[in-house]
C-alpha cells in the first residue's frame, strides 16, 4: 500500500493532485517551494532529522509552536528519519522509490555521503524529479559553502541598493531571496513534471540562492560594451517616487509616467509643476529632486497618509505604509480569500496564508497545519 495517500487532503483536486513529494529541506527556500506544490494538491511528506528543521527553534510568541515553521510548512505530513542510520535510510529509499519529487537543501557532497544523491535515486526510480537547493550552485569555488538569504543580499548588491545614498547598506527583511528561490523550486519542479509526461524520465533540477538573488535583479544586470560599472543609476526614480512623511504616517507613491506625474501635481495643488519643461521626464525630475521633494512634502504634511490614499485613489499609485499585521483583516486580502482558518492540535486553530495561485477548474484541496515533529511518522513508516 502506498505511504503517500494523505487522509488530511480534503476538498477539490489541484493541478498536482496525485503527485508525491518528499521534502528533506529546511529553513525557507526548499520548504516553501514544497508548500506551493502542496497548495496545488501534491501530497508532501516532510522528512526531518531527529532535532527537527532549524526553523522550529526560531523565537516565537506562540505557545508551544513556531510562527515561521507553521507559515512555511503548511499542508505537509511529517516524519523523523536519521539518515545516518541504515534502517531510517532504508525507509527513505522505499519512499523515494514511489515518489515523483524529492527536494533537499544539503550542501554539495552531503547527499552523496548519505547515499541519497541523484545518481543513486535515479537508478532506484528513473521517473524521480530530484531538486537540490544550494547556496551558490553546483560548481565553482563557493559550491561547498552554506548560503543564507541575508548573506546573498549582501553579496549581490541588494543591501547597498537598499541603503540611502551615502548611508550604510541595509537589509531587506522578510527573506526575499529565499522566497523567490521557493518560487523557482515550485516552477522548476512543475516544468520537470510536465517534461516527464513526454519523456517518461525524471531529471535533476538545481536551484540556488545565488541564482535567485541574481534573477531578482535582471533589470539591473545589463551591461553594454565598454560601459562603466555604475549600472544601478538607471533604476532610481529620483525622490518623487518613494516614501514620504504625512501629517500621520508615511505614504508611498509612484509618479514615473507622464499621466501619473500630472495627476499628482494637480491633486496636490502643484499643477504648475506639471507643465514645467524642467520636470517633464523621470530623469529630469531625478536631477531636480532637491527642488521638487520639499515642495511635495510640504503639501503632504497637510493630510494623513490614509487621507492622501483616498484622495489620490486610482489617479496615482500609492499606499499607506502599513504594518504587516494590518493585512490579516485587509478587505482586499479577504476578497481574494488569501487567509484561511487552519485547525491545529495544540493551538486549536490559527489564521494563515492559503493557495496564492488561482486555478479555475482545479483550485486544490483545503490547507492543513504544518506537522508537529514526527506527527505522521508511524503511519508513513509502516
Amino acid at each position: 500500500m502506498t505511504r503517500f495517500r494523505s487522509p488530511k487532503r480534503t476538498g477539490p483536486d489541484g493541478p498536482l493532485s496525485g503527485i508525491k513529494v518528499l521534502d528533506l529541506s529546511a529553513y525557507i527556500a526548499g520548504p516553501y517551494g514544497c508548500t506551493m506544490l502542496a497548495d496545488q494538491g501534491a501530497d508532501v511528506i516532510k522528512v526531518e532529522p531527529p532535532a527537527g528543521d532549524n526553523l522550529r527553534h526560531y523565537p516565537s510568541t506562540l505557545e508551544g509552536e513556531n510562527r515561521a515553521f507553521l507559515g512555511v510548512n503548511r499542508s505537509k505530513r511529517g516524519i523523523v528519519l536519521n539518515l545516518k542510520q541504515d534502517g531510517d535510510r532504508g525507509v527513505l529509499l522505499d519512499l523515494a522509490a514511489e515518489a515523483d519529487v524529492l527536494v533537499h537543501n544539503f550542501r554539495p557532497g552531503v547527499a552523496e555521503r548519505l547515499g541519497i544523491d541523484f545518481a543513486t535515486l535515479a537508478a532506484l526510480n528513473p521517473r524521480l524529479i530530484y531538486c537540490a537547493v544550494t547556496g551558490y550552485g553546483e560548481t565553482g569555488p563557493m559550491a561547498g559553502k552554506a548560503g543564507y538569504d541575508q548573506v546573498l543580499q549582501a553579496m549581490t548588491g541588494m543591501t547597498r541598493l537598499q541603503g540611502r545614498a551615502g548611508g550604510p547598506p541595509e537589509l531587506t527583511y522578510g527573506s526575499p531571496v529565499d522566497y523567490y528561490a521557493a518560487a523557482l523550486v515550485a516552477s522548476g519542479v512543475a516544468s520537470a513534471l510536465y517534461e516527464r509526461t513526454r519523456s517518461g524520465v525524471g531529471q535533476y533540477v538545481g536551484v540556488s540562492l545565488l541564482r535567485s538573488a541574481m534573477a531578482m535583479q535582471s533589470a539591473r544586470m545589463v551591461q553594454g560594451p565598454g560601459e562603466r560599472h555604475d549600472i544601478s543609476r538607471d533604476m532610481r526614480s529620483g525622490g518623487i517616487t518613494g516614501l514620504h512623511p504625512t501629517a500621520e504616517g508615511w505614504l508611498y507613491l509612484s509618479a514615473n509616467t507622464a499621466h501619473f506625474w500630472r495627476a499628482l501635481c494637480e491633486l496636490t495643488g502643484l499643477a504648475a509643476l506639471a507643465d514645467d519643461p524642467r520636470y517633464d521626464t523621470v530623469k529630469k525630475r531625478a536631477e531636480h529632486a532637491d527642488e521638487l521633494v520639499p515642495q511635495l512634502r510640504e503639501v503632504l504634511l497637510t493630510r494623513t497618509a490614509a487621507e492622501w490614499e483616498d484622495l489620490l485613489a486610482d489617479d496615482v499609485p500609492c499606499s499607506v505604509a502599513r504594518a504587516v499585521e494590518d493585512m490579516f483583516d485587509d478587505p482586499q486580502v479577504a476578497a481574494e480569500e488569501l487567509m484561511a482558518t487552519i485547525p491545529h492540535p495544540t493551538l486549536g486553530s490559527y489564521r494563515g496564508i492559503t493557495r496564492p495561485v488561482k486555478f479555475s477548474r482545479t483550485p486544490g484541496p483545503a490547507p492543513f497545519a504544518a506537522p508537529s515533529l514526527d506527527e505522521d511518522g508511524e503511519a508513513i513508516a509502516l
